[in-house]
């Protein structure tokens, strides 16, 4: 019955891939002179209800990593990927969110805000089962340039709203720190 049959793991490989090459193509056509791009890769620190309670109620602290591309656009504005994975207790949550970012450089800081919508998967004990949601960040961060080709993220704070099973969750905080490669 041809490529609409498949099974789920063959369905979520074909997505991830034409994520990927989404991303590696808007890269490559970039015009030259705004041609740069970012990659961080770090720690997070992630503050949110457990995803089952109406309202909020409990929180659970998850840490885990961070990892984006963003390619640049111009000199104060690029596109963001951003992928991240937290964990506590048996309960791990993912999400892959895109969006626009906008940044400044003075002197040897960076610093930038972005707007981030996309998707999450969340699973065990503490997240009340497993479920895919709405997952949105806003927020922003620090950089500063520690070489021609590397700079510190001293902090990235975002506002996280998740939609999981009917229930919006509005009071969830994340942080970031790590390392930038600029190539």
């Amino acid at each position: 019955m041809g490529m609409f049959m498949r099974n789920k793991p063959e369905r979520v490989l074909v997505r991830n891939t034409a994520i990927l090459l989404l991303c590696t193509s808007l890269l490559a056509c970039l015009p030259a002179s705004g041609q740069k791009a970012a990659l961080f890769g770090g720690y997070q620190l992630t503050r949110l209800p457990f995803l089952g309670t109406p309202g909020g109620g409990e929180t659970s602290t998850l840490n885990g990593w961070n990892a984006s591309l963003t390619g640049g656009l111009g000199p104060f504005f690029g596109v963001t990927a951003d992928f991240s994975g937290v964990y506590t207790s048996g309960s791990k949550l993912h999400t892959y969110t895109f969006g626009p970012e906008v940044r400044a450089h003075i002197a040897s800081l960076r610093p930038f805000a972005h707007a981030l919508v996309g998707g999450g998967r969340s699973s065990g004990p503490t997240l009340n089962g497993t479920t895919n949601g709405l997952v949105m960040f806003y927020g922003g961060g620090l950089d500063i340039k520690a070489s021609r080709l590397a700079s510190v993220r001293l902090g990235q704070f975002d506002w996280m709203v998740t939609h999981w099973n009917g229930f919006t969750h509005k009071n969830s905080f994340r942080y970031s720190a790590g390392l930038v490669l600029t190539f």
